[in-house]
C-alpha cells in the first residue's frame, strides 16, 4: 500500500472488457523527501476519489480484489481517499 495524489483522470473507450465501468485515475505517489520522484500510475477508483485529493493505493492481486473482480486487468487501485498526514521529519531517510 502506497500513498499518493491524484493528478489526474483517463478515459479509453476501448478497453479490456473487465474495466467496463471503472473509473479510472492518475496517481502520482508521494516521495515523502525521499530524492527522485517514480512516475505516474493509472489506478481504478474503488472510492470516489477526484483530482487533487490525497489517496492510499494498493497494487496486484489485492488491486483485483478491491474491484471485486478478481480476474480484472487491474494492477492498482484506490482504496482510501486521506484526511491528514502527519510526518516525522526526523525520521525520514535521507
Amino acid at each position: 500500500m502506497w500513498v499518493g495524489t491524484v493528478i489526474g483522470t483517463l478515459v479509453a473507450t476501448p478497453k479490456d472488457d473487465s474495466l467496463t465501468g471503472c473509473k479510472l485515475l492518475i496517481v502520482q505517489p508521494s516521495s515523502f523527501g525521499q530524492k527522485g520522484q517514480t512516475s505516474p500510475v493509472v489506478a481504478v477508483d474503488t472510492i470516489g476519489a477526484g483530482t487533487g485529493e490525497n489517496v492510499l493505493v494498493v497494487e496486484g492481486s489485492s488491486a483485483r480484489h478491491a474491484t471485486g473482480r478478481p480476474q480484472s486487468a487491474v494492477d492498482a487501485a484506490i482504496v482510501g481517499i486521506i484526511d491528514n498526514i502527519e510526518i516525522n521529519n526526523d525520521l525520514l531517510e535521507e
